[in-house]
């Protein structure tokens, strides 16, 4: 009977946000996008078809290669400062104007507990070195900017405002467990030092529960965000938001089911773009990479052919370098979260070949296994690379990539044979 009362009020909740949308208007076009080749998920497939999924068999014939890089301009790798917190989670990262990096993530006793806080601190690229970390928020905080009990804390999101603000997204959660969250959102003036009170976004006129963040918005030619979102109450699908500053003006399905959250998206140019996602499928079907695309900058999107990579109901990173090529981050195996992988994908390529081999424990035991996931991308200038993930949920590990180490893993994408580079980074030297 619960389940039946929860369909009808997410049923009801869907129609008058329909109706409350009903006057949206036309969408700009994405910003500063590359235009490279549609990636290779979209088909040339009719409106109606159905999308065609990958099968695990089929996906073991069509492996992705591993080649070897030379160890000229090694990525340097560090670690997210510590706070004394038993767990950490959820990493992510944005450029500064200086030239900057600063990382967002949680922290606490164990992912969802009362004491979970939203850290900040950040990283000079020159240096080498991370500033000691601040709270950005914590739970009591929240409950007083927004006037309402809240539970919990999580997974933030920065992005950068049309007006030159940074503006941090996060999930908070007042009753029951993830599904029941919602999302919120401060700005700040100066770089992150400060934030406003934060402010819920209304994805919903009614309801306005079970909408999370993970990946990093996408500017619109207006000034607008797209956040790719995503919702977890009896369904699991991807969302596309239209946001102005705190308000979603709009929002878009981007999948159906119950089989693909938190989406990561590649822009293709003005009105074309891919999102990869988390798959959550149930037993039996496949552990691979969902994928949706669209022609009309995100007003509408059609599900495609799975990117047959294992996915082991885990999260992906996406980024674009400005030359064109495209990165992925992610664990590729069916089971567990042991392995994590970076991925290179020339612009007209349809192969992704893993340039590094971060972290792998598939070959311990399963107690001895730890967990490696919730990968995040972005680059200081368009040439570099900055990836964030967790580690053992209990640091954060973070790895630079030079513009010289990327340009020597793209001039080795057309070797053949098929090698895997060191796993295991230390200290400096991944």
């Amino acid at each position: 009977m619960s389940r039946v009362l929860a369909f009808c009020f997410l049923l009801l909740a869907a129609v008058i946000g329909v109706l409350h949308l009903d006057a949206r208007p036309t969408w700009a076009p994405f910003a500063d996008s590359i235009s490279v080749e549609v990636d290779e998920v979209i088909q040339e497939e009719s409106p109606k078809s159905a999308p065609n999924p990958v099968s695990n068999k089929q996906a073991n014939k069509l492996p992705t290669k591993s080649i070897a890089v030379p160890s000229i301009a090694n990525p340097h790798a560090t670690w997210l400062p510590d706070t004394g917190a038993a767990s950490v989670h959820a990493a992510s990262l944005i450029a500064l104007k200086d030239g900057a990096i600063r990382a967002f993530w949680f922290a606490g006793s164990r992912e969802g507990a009362p004491d979970v806080v939203i850290n900040s601190a950040v990283f000079d690229p020159k240096a080498g070195l991370w500033t000691a970390a601040t709270v950005v928020i914590d739970r009591v905080g929240a409950e007083k900017g927004l006037a309402r009990y809240i539970a919990k804390l999580g997974n933030p999101v920065p992005s950068r405002m049309d007006d030159g603000r940074l503006q941090l997204f996060f999930v908070t959660v007042s009753i029951g467990g993830w599904a029941g969250s919602s999302i919120s959102t401060m700005i700040s003036d100066d770089e992150g030092l400060t934030w406003s009170q934060p402010q819920r976004l209304i994805s919903s006129p009614l309801l306005n529960i079970s909408t999370l963040v993970k990946s990093p918005a996408l500017p619109f030619s207006d000034g607008r965000l797209g956040l790719p979102a995503y919702h977890e109450w009896i369904g699991r699908f991807g969302e596309f938001l239209r946001v102005d500053a705190a308000q979603v003006i709009d929002k878009r399905r981007m999948s159906s089911g119950r089989g693909a959250i938190q989406p990561a998206v590649f822009t293709n140019g003005p009105q074309e773009a891919a999102a990869y996602f988390r798959q959550t499928r149930s037993s039996g079907l496949p552990k691979l990479i969902p994928a949706s695309l669209t022609s009309d900058a995100g007003q509408t999107w059609q599900v495609t052919q799975d990117l047959a990579i294992a996915n082991p109901n885990s999260a992906v990173a996406a980024l674009t370098l400005k030359n064109g090529i495209r990165l992925l981050a992610l664990n590729n195996i069916e089971v567990g979260r042991a392995r994590l992988v970076l991925l290179m994908k020339q612009p007209q390529s349809e192969q992704w070949q893993v340039v590094q081999t971060l972290e792998d424990d598939e070959a311990l035991p399963n107690d001895q296994r730890k967990e490696f996931s919730y990968p995040y991308l972005i680059s200081g200038d368009g040439n570099d690379a900055h990836l964030v993930y967790t580690w053992d949920r209990k640091k954060i590990r973070h790895v630079q990539y030079s513009s010289a180490w990327l340009k020597r893993a793209q001039q080795q994408l057309s070797v053949s044979p098929a090698q895997t580079p060191d796993a295991n980074p230390k200290e400096g030297q991944p």
